[in-house]
């Protein structure tokens, strides 16, 4: 693995890359409350045969991390990584929060984007329809009103970043965030203004959360022929995630009609760390199918 400071648009951000520079790419984006070296077990599973480049994205790790909301945009946070890809067309892998930038390069970027794989991500469309029933999904994602508050970032770092970790566990297998992975998520946790940068992505989202049993009824019509993704897609899902339910996908077909879906087993949200093996299988595989 090589890492070190990119340049994009005069700000700071720090890439991680893995596998000959040769080879095919894969672009691999992370989401919250993660960093480019999340990607470690799976990127080393893949570098034989793909040139992995993990970045921390935007408010991230060692990345540039500016305080303001307003600095938080889906439109902000995929141009950082379409300046990244530059010119060559590759494939975008995107998880959790990721997912949503990887979604907007396919939709707004499509010429950098030659195939799209999503891990236990969103579409934007089908997310908010679930978010807007008052349903299951509505009461998974309860979370994201207290990540939006003016004192999250401290009740979230009191104690260790005690409460951080309880909300990243809640009800799913985290065996694999302990040791000298767990020291790196805190230090990467505490670096001055990370916090804050992290949260923000929630805060600058237009997403709207309904209470549970309360749907939302004034959601807008979604321009479904604007959001669509024409490259190859495939969704790999961790069947076990109490955080996205299976009925944030639904209807994700009317967005991505070349889409393939793969079921992980025994995986939940964070399967890429639960099941890097299988994972990777499934990526290469699919790839190679679509070469």
């Amino acid at each position: 693995m090589e890492a070190g400071f990119v340049p994009l648009n005069g700000r700071p951000f720090y890439v991680r890359r893995w596998g000959d520079p040769s080879l095919p790419k894969l672009l691999l984006l992370h989401g919250f409350p993660e960093f480019g070296g999340a990607w470690g077990d799976l990127a080393h599973r893949l570098a034989a045969n793909y040139h992995c480049i993990a970045p921390d994205q935007r408010g991230f790790g060692q990345s540039w991390a500016p305080p303001e909301v307003s600095d938080y945009t889906t439109s902000a946070l995929v141009g950082d990584m379409a300046t990244l890809v530059g010119n060559e067309a590759l494939t975008v892998v995107g998880h959790d929060w990721g997912a949503a930038v990887a979604y907007g390069l396919a939709m707004f970027q499509p010429q950098l984007v030659e195939r799209l794989i999503i891990m236990n991500g969103v579409h934007p469309v089908p997310f908010q329809r679930a978010l807007a029933t008052g349903g299951a999904q509505t009461s998974a994602s309860q979370y994201i009103h207290f990540l939006r508050s003016d004192d999250a970032e401290e009740k979230l770092a009191a104690d260790g970043f005690a409460k951080l970790l309880s909300l990243f566990s809640a009800h799913m297998d985290m065996s694999w965030l302990a040791g000298e992975t767990r020291v790196a998520y805190l230090r990467e946790w505490a670096r001055d203004g990370r916090l804050r940068g992290m949260l923000n992505w929630y805060r600058a989202s237009p997403l709207r959360v309904a209470l549970p049993g309360v749907p939302l009824t004034d959601i807008p019509q979604f321009r479904v022929e604007k959001l669509q993704v024409h490259c190859p897609h495939l969704l790999i899902w961790g069947k076990d995630d109490t955080a996205l339910l299976p009925e944030a996908t639904h209807g994700l077909e009317d967005f991505a009609a070349d889409l393939t879906r793969i079921e992980i087993q025994g995986a939940d949200h964070w399967l890429h760390h639960q099941k890097p093996r299988e994972v990777a299988q499934a990526i290469h595989g699919w790839v190679t199918a679509r070469s």
